[in-house]
This record gives structure tokens, C-alpha cells and sequence, in this order.
């Protein structure tokens, strides 16, 4: 499982233009369900995004497609993590840890 947090690296206008093409490219990664969550910061200076892949390379190529990265306007942060508890909705991404 992954964390994927965004950080605005441009005016909030030059990012509100790209919006609707970065909403749309969501919509598809929860379409193929990779996405579980997403939002914006509170501060509004970027967004967060919980996501389940294969792989660290899969999560790197996915938000190197993403329109805010492709545009210039955004910087992603990927933390990989291993999701021991979970919500029972959850329950399906839940791994044990290697010892």
C-alpha cells in the first residue's frame, strides 16, 4: 500500500487549470481500482492519495502520468507501507509483516 502525497510546485491558479484533466486521470485509477482515497491538503497546497499496487515501480510510472506532474504543477512523495490493520472495508489490503 502505498501513500502518495502531492505538493502544489506552482501558483493555485496554474494548478486549478490542470484540475479537471487530474480529476478525470482519478477517475480512471479508481475505475482499475489502485486509488482507495484522495483529497486536497487542508492547507489547499496539494492532496493525498492511498493507493494499492503491485509495486513501488507501478505507483512511480502511475503518478508520472498524472496531468498535475505532466504540467509541471505538482511533486508527488511516495511512502510505501505495510498495512497490518485495516477497517474491515479495507480488509482485503491487510499484510503480515516478514520476519
Amino acid at each position: 500500500m502505498f501513500v502518495l502525497e502531492l505538493s502544489h510546485t506552482a501558483p493555485r491558479e496554474a494548478v486549478d487549470a490542470v484540475l479537471e484533466e487530474h480529476v478525470t486521470w482519478l477517475d480512471g485509477l479508481y475505475e482499475q481500482g489502485v486509488f482507495l482515497a484522495s483529497g486536497p491538503k487542508e492547507p489547499r497546497d496539494g492532496g493525498v492519495v492511498l493507493a494499492v499496487a503491485e509495486d513501488r515501480a507501478r505507483i512511480e510510472e502511475i503518478v508520472a502520468g498524472d496531468p498535475f506532474v505532466r504540467a509541471g504543477v505538482c511533486a508527488y512523495r511516495v511512502t510505501e507501507f505495510v498495512a497490518t490493520k485495516t477497517a474491515p472495508a479495507l480488509e482485503r489490503y491487510r499484510e503480515t509483516l516478514a520476519r
